[in-house]
C-alpha cells in the first residue's frame, strides 16, 4: 500500500512540526516555502556586517516540552538559556523595578513600591499558575465543533471535564481572564502602578489594544503558560537565535523524510469536486496530494490562494472580515556597547543581569493606552512601548568581540496610515523615534548604534507573510479563540474543503512560538487517515 502524500504550506516552525508528526506517522511530506529558508518568522539572519540576530520573532518559552522531546532538538543542537531576570523596568531617572531570579527577591523588589503587593505575589502566582496548567492542557487539545458537537461529544466531554474540575475561585479567574481587561484584573490583586504595569506589559505584546480593553487580560495569560528547561513561566534565549530552533526542526524532518522545498511559493490550492488535490506553484508548476495542510494565516488562504466558489458563502464572508492587526514594528540593531540606563549606569563593559532580560520601557499602564491611543489617531505612537532584549549578552557568537545586537519589539504601529501615507514613506522616521525613545532610558544608546534593520507592519507581512504584521496570524480575541480559530464550526484544524487543513497559529491555540498548532493538525489529519488512530484518540477524548 502506497503511502499517503501530503502537501504543506509554508516551513515555519507550525508548518515544520506538522511535517515531523506526519512523516514520523507514515505520510509522504512535502514543505513549500516561499522564503530562500525554512523558520517563517523563527529565523536568524545577518542584518549588519559582523551581527546576526533573531530579525523577527525573539525570544523563547511557549515552545511545547514534549515536541522539544519528540523531535530531539536538543540532541539535534538546540541550547536555551534562561534568562536570570525576567524583565526589567525603568520607571524613571532614578527608580526601576525588576522581576524575576526568585519569588523571595521579586517580593523583594516589589516592596520597594508597595509592601502589600508584595504580600500578594504568592497567592497571584498560585492563581495565574493554576490558569496556566489548564492552558497547557487545553492548548494541546484539539476544541471540540460546538456547530456539530455530536460530532466531537468525546472531545467536548474530556474538556468540560478539565473545567468542571476547577474549584469555584479558578472558574472565576478563568471568566476574568477572558473577558475583564488587564488592568481591571490587576487591578483586583495589585494597588502600585510600577507592579500593574510590570504584569501588564503581557497584555498588549503583538496585541494592537489597550491593556484597559475588555479582553486583554487573556493575551496577558497566554504568554504565561510556557517555560523553559522544565521550569514554567519563565523565558530564555535560543543560543544561535531562534533560527536554531527551526533548524534543529528541519533536521529532524528531514531525518524522517520529509521534503523541504525553499524558494517554492504556493499560488493556489488545486480543488477538485470539493477536495484539496494538492497545490499550484506560482511558476505554475503542480503538485498532487491526498491532502493539504496550510501554515499561514487563515485570511491569506481563504481569500487568495483558495477560489471563493470552492468555500461556503458565510464562511468566505467571516474569512474576508477575519481580523489580523498586532500593531508591531520591529527593529534589530547593531550597538557599539551596551545601553547605559540613567536609573541603573553600567559601571564598565562588564554585563550586568539586566542586559540579559526583558527590558521594558513603557513605565505605566496609563502610558501603554496613550500609546495606543496616538496608534489610532496617527498611525504610530509618539511615545511608543520598546521592548529591548540584548541577546549577545548571553550568546557571543551573535556579534564581534566588545560589541551587541539588539531586538526592539515595539509597539503601537498601526498596519494602515492615515493621509494616504505608506509604511515605505515613514519607515525611518517611525525608526528614529524608536531610538530616540530608547535613548531617553539610556542617553548612549543612540550614538553605539551602529547599524539597524526595520520591520514596520508592512515589512513583517511582505517578508514572513504576517498579514497586518500580525505576529500571531490573528487577533487572540474572544470570537477568534478555542473553537472559534479561525471560526466558528472549524476550530478542528478542517477547513469546509475536504482534505485541506490549517496547522498555523491562526488555529487553537494562537500565537508564539509553541509548535502546538501544528501538533494538534497533525493528529487530526492522522485521525481522519486512519481508523485506528480514529478510535484511540476519541477514546482518550483528544
Amino acid at each position: 500500500m502506497s503511502k499517503r502524500t501530503a502537501a504543506l504550506i509554508g516551513g515555519g516552525h507550525n508548518g515544520l512540526v506538522c511535517a515531523f508528526y506526519l512523516a514520523r506517522a507514515g505520510f509522504d511530506v512535502t514543505v513549500f516555502e516561499r522564503r530562500g529558508v525554512v523558520g517563517g518568522a523563527a529565523v536568524t539572519e545577518s542584518f549588519h556586517p559582523g551581527f546576526r540576530n533573531s530579525v523577527a520573532s525573539y525570544t523563547v518559552s511557549l515552545l511545547a516540552p514534549h515536541i522539544i522531546a519528540d523531535m530531539r532538538l536538543h540532541e539535534r543542537g538546540l541550547r536555551i538559556l534562561e534568562r536570570p531576570l525576567s524583565n526589567f523596568l525603568p520607571l524613571s531617572d532614578t527608580q526601576f523595578l525588576k522581576l524575576g531570579g526568585g519569588l523571595a527577591r521579586t517580593q523583594a523588589e516589589v516592596a520597594k513600591y508597595s509592601a502589600k503587593d508584595a504580600a500578594a505575589l504568592p497567592a497571584y502566582y498560585a492563581r495565574l499558575d493554576a490558569m496556566g496548567d489548564l492552558l497547557r492542557e487545553l492548548s494541546r487539545r484539539t476544541p471540540p465543533d460546538l456547530l456539530s458537537p455530536s460530532r466531537s461529544l468525546p472531545r467536548a466531554w474530556a474538556q468540560a471535564r478539565l473545567l468542571n474540575g476547577l474549584n469555584a475561585v479558578q472558574k472565576r479567574d478563568l471568566l476574568a481572564l477572558f473577558t475583564q481587561s488587564a488592568a481591571e484584573f490587576l487591578d483586583a490583586w495589585f494597588e502600585s502602578d510600577p507592579v500593574k504595569t510590570a504584569f501588564g506589559f503581557d497584555a498588549v505584546v503583538g496585541h494592537f489594544d489597550s491593556p484597559y480593553s475588555p479582553g486583554s487580560a487573556y493575551v496577558l495569560l497566554h504568554h504565561t503558560f510556557g517555560g523553559v528547561n522544565g521550569k514554567k513561566g519563565i523565558w530564555g534565549h535560543a543560543v544561535g537565535g531562534m533560527g536554531a530552533i527551526t533548524q534543529a526542526m528541519a533536521r529532524a524532518c528531514e531525518a524522517h523524510g520529509v521534503v523541504l522545498r525553499t524558494d517554492s511559493p504556493v499560488a493556489r490550492v488545486q480543488v477538485n469536486q470539493g477536495r484539496a488535490t494538492g497545490v499550484q506553484l506560482e511558476d505554475g508548476s503542480r503538485f498532487s496530494a491526498d491532502l493539504v495542510a496550510a501554515n499561514v494565516n487563515p485570511h491569506l488562504l481563504f481569500t487568495r490562494m483558495v477560489d471563493a466558489a470552492d468555500l461556503p458563502a458565510d464562511f468566505a464572508q467571516r474569512m474576508a472580515h477575519y481580523k489580523s492587526h498586532s500593531g508591531t514594528l520591529r527593529m534589530n540593531v547593531a550597538l557599539s556597547e551596551l545601553p547605559s540606563f540613567t536609573c541603573l549606569p553600567n559601571t564598565g563593559p562588564a554585563l550586568a543581569e539586566h542586559h540579559a532580560s526583558g527590558i521594558i520601557m513603557a513605565p505605566s499602564l496609563a502610558y501603554m493606552d496613550r500609546a495606543h491611543q496616538d496608534a489610532r489617531a496617527f498611525g504610530w505612537s509618539r511615545q511608543p512601548i520598546v521592548e529591548m532584549l540584548i541577546p549577545s549578552s548571553v550568546d557571543d557568537s551573535l556579534a564581534p568581540p566588545g560589541q551587541h545586537v539588539a531586538s526592539l519589539f515595539c509597539q503601537h504601529f498601526a498596519y494602515t496610515l492615515p493621509d494616504g501615507q505608506t509604511w515605505d514613506d515613514c519607515r525611518e522616521q517611525a525608526a528614529d523615534l524608536v531610538t530616540d525613545t530608547v535613548t531617553r532610558w539610556a542617553p548612549n544608546f543612540k550614538r553605539s548604534v551602529l547599524g539597524r534593520m526595520v520591520l514596520t507592519p508592512l515589512d513583517l507581512e511582505r517578508t514572513f507573510g504576517l498579514v497586518g504584521g500580525d505576529i500571531f496570524h490573528g487577533v487572540m480575541s474572544l470570537n477568534q479563540m478555542w473553537a472559534a480559530r479561525p471560526v466558528l464550526g472549524h476550530g478542528d484544524h478542517r477547513a469546509p474543503i475536504a482534505g485541506l487543513y490549517l496547522c498555523g497559529s491562526g488555529t487553537h491555540p494562537g500565537g508564539g512560538v509553541s509548535g502546538l498548532p501544528g501538533y494538534n493538525a497533525a493528529r487530526e489529519i492522522r485521525r481522519d487517515h486512519s481508523a485506528w488512530a480514529a478510535l484511540k484518540f476519541a477514546l482518550a477524548g483528544e
